[in-house]
């Protein structure tokens, strides 16, 4: 009982309301559905009357995919605007260094002096490429030096910095520039003040080549000199003052796995052989594209995601609407993913996953459109989505491992399709002559075609991604395209399964459908009760509702033999279910392609509502949207990182106490 009690607070009661609105509107959903019969269709006689049911339906996944109308445009446009103006809003600095000094080797060293001396409190710097170390030595009249040291603070659990006699110390790189420090603004804050009108920096490389985008000095006031206008020599390190921000925040700087992903996508561009290998390239070749269109800069390595992130609603809005046929449910459904919290999170943050998600969207949608055929359509007919769909499936696959996981799904879905139009193919009547499309040709075609599209065409797609490996090394030869391939996929394997390190805002799969652990990627206590945050989580509605909405449908495919829930609920667990057995560290993002099924089980229940009860269907459908839009205002500050009063977040937003903000 304790540890259970631990995690109450008073904000619970918001979970608490939400939960028994969610509970109250599926058991007046399962009430409907009792009500009319939906639990026993299949009666076989009728009071005795001898008069037999309609026989028992087969599973199928044919039938009509409902067409877009001027409606749903305008809906889909507005939906989309909205839903984009909230992400792109702050989404990053447009500005950031972009001369660095190159440091080579060792021992490589540059000296600048001022006109003028400045009494240094502390200094800001921004490491580019490369690993290593700085020394860094000023002084007051250009003989004797001091240089930046290290202690151990007073309290035994933290480092401090200060100044000290530059003869009486072995040169001490002080100055880090590690892995986990690149494209980021970094504060040194020394001790001890001291006067510099000469500054000495040397350089220890240990992954070059070793880039220093910016030096910024801050005077006794704690405001940033513009060194360049008192510099006697030209540096790139005090070139771009108008650079330098207000204050260091995760708008001008990389946080969390944006210190592997954006430096990788940079590294490609450079024609660097990259230092994060642990994900196929496509990914981050896509998010190079926004830092070629922006610069290196935050808005840059965080475009293309947010981009993405918007391109999901239409391909959304087109899919719901084929698969259902009802606006208010295409546009309900859009609604509630493009104000999920984790939807919006992971498309603003310089990772991959991003691309994964909507490849994967993409790959189900043409594979839908290819199951809806009838039994008997010709070749020609169903090879272009059978192509679209492996296309998609290929590019997914070389940007996440993840999306191999929903190949599963897809097979599966493809095979038990396939059984279904073999099952219900055309047969000649006796005295009814009609042209049918021979089943030995079509199966010989459509299984040839699928080894095309869902095997060589990935591979190829794949081993291609891989080019920037082959030319960083200098070898672009198809044997070595094909070496770098299979080595990186050895190497992938081995380092994933060896992430078992212990993260504080870890979590499992059975936290995740429950929004029980999100991973916390900023915060910032500020002056004035003030706090920047924010997390990766779902919105409660479409986490808890969706997951209610998913039993539901699991249940009522069953009873109903019914194809579209069979696609829901297999396109959810195959993104899932690979997560039971990986014992890896993980986190709650790596539930964001599982949530886009949530969404559709959402509107399989409302759109069987809608079809028992037109306007309490609409009502409860409505009511729900609108419920998961205003807990996306409400928690808006925390999923982009807005400054906003303490007591706001503990008061209103921290519904449990494993929810980190």
């Amino acid at each position: 009982m304790p540890d259970i009690l631990r995690y109450l607070t008073p904000t619970i009661l918001f979970a608490l309301v939400l939960l028994t609105a969610l509970f109250c509107l599926f058991g007046w959903y399962w009430s409907l559905v009792r009500n009319s019969r939906g639990l026993l269709p299949h009666i076989l006689l009728q009071g005795g009357t001898g008069v037999r049911l309609p026989p028992k339906p087969k599973f199928s996944f044919a039938g009509r995919c409902h067409p877009m109308v001027r409606l749903d445009w305008v809906l889909l446009v507005l939906v989309t605007a909205v839903y984009a103006a909230t992400a792109f809003f702050r989404l990053g600095s447009t500005t950031a260094p972009t001369s660095f000094l190159s440091c080579a080797e060792t021992g490589t060293s540059v000296t600048v002096s001022l006109t003028e001396p400045v009494l240094v409190s502390k200094l800001w710097y921004y490491p580019g490429l490369g690993t290593g170390g700085y020394n860094l030595e000023i002084s007051s009249d250009g003989e004797h030096w001091s240089t930046l040291w290290t202690r151990t603070a007073e309290d035994g659990t933290s480092t401090e910095y200060y100044w000290a006699d530059a003869a009486d110390y072995a040169p001490g790189y002080h100055l880090e520039q590690n892995y986990d420090d690149l494209f980021k603004w970094l504060e040194v804050d020394p001790v001890n003040d001291l006067e510099v009108r000469y500054l000495r920096l040397t350089a220890r490389v240990d992954r070059g080549p070793l880039e220093l985008g910016e030096l910024v000095l801050f005077d006794e006031n704690g405001q940033a000199v513009d060194a360049a206008a008192l510099s006697q020599d030209e540096s790139p390190l005090f070139d771009e003052f108008s650079a330098v921000p207000e204050d260091i925040s995760w708008y001008n700087s990389t946080y969390f796995d944006e210190i592997y992903h954006a430096r990788t996508a940079y590294e490609h561009i450079r024609g660097i052989y990259p230092y994060e290998i642990s994900h196929p390239p496509l990914g981050k070749l896509i998010l190079g594209l926004g830092i070629q269109l922006f610069g290196m800069t935050p808005f840059g390595w965080r475009f293309m995601g947010t981009l993405f992130g918007v391109l999901m609603l239409p391909v959304l809005y087109v899919f719901l609407k084929n698969l259902f046929g009802k606006s208010i449910v295409a546009f309900c459904g859009t609604a509630l993913f493009a104000f999920d919290f984790m939807h919006l999170t992971q498309t603003r943050i310089a990772t991959i996953d991003t691309y994964g998600v909507f490849f994967i969207l993409l790959m189900y949608y043409f594979m839908y459109r290819y199951l809806t055929l009838p039994a008997g359509t010709t070749f020609k007919e169903g090879a272009p989505w059978l192509f679209l769909s492996g296309l998609f499936w290929g590019i997914g696959a070389a940007s996440k491992w993840t999306v191999i996981y929903g190949g599963v799904g897809l097979a599966l879905l493809y095979f038990i399709g396939l059984w279904f139009k073999l099952r219900d193919w055309p047969r000649s009547q006796k005295d009814e002559p009609a042209v049918l499309v021979p089943l030995g040709p079509w199966l010989v075609k459509t299984l040839s075609f699928s080894v095309l599209c869902f095997v060589l065409l990935p591979a190829v797609i794949y081993v291609l991604s891989y080019l920037p490996y082959a030319y960083a090394s200098g070898d672009m030869s198809l044997a070595n395209l094909l070496n770098i391939t299979w080595d990186n996929q050895v190497y992938m394997l081995t380092y994933h399964q060896g992430v078992h390190d212990t993260h504080p805002y870890e979590s499992r799969w059975y936290q995740w459908i429950v929004d029980g652990r999100p991973i916390l990627y900023y915060l910032d206590y500020q002056e004035n009760n003030m706090k920047s945050a924010f997390a990766a989580f779902s919105n409660p509605v479409v986490c808890w509702g969706g997951l209610l909405a998913l039993l539901s449908t699991a249940v009522r495919m069953v009873q109903k033999r019914c194809g579209r829930g069979l696609f829901i609920v297999i396109a959810y667990f195959s993104q899932l279910a690979p997560w039971f057995f990986i014992f890896r560290t993980t986190f709650a993002y790596h539930y964001f392609p599982s949530i886009l099924f949530l969404v559709f089980a959402l509107c399989y229940i409302f759109d069987e509502w809608i079809e028992l009860e037109p306007e309490q269907g609409r009502t409860a459908l409505c009511v729900t949207t609108g419920a998961a839009v205003l807990l996306y205002a409400a928690f808006y500050p925390v999923l982009i990182g807005l400054s906003v009063p303490r007591w706001y977040t503990t008061n209103c937003l921290q519904w449990f106490l494993s929810w980190p903000f």
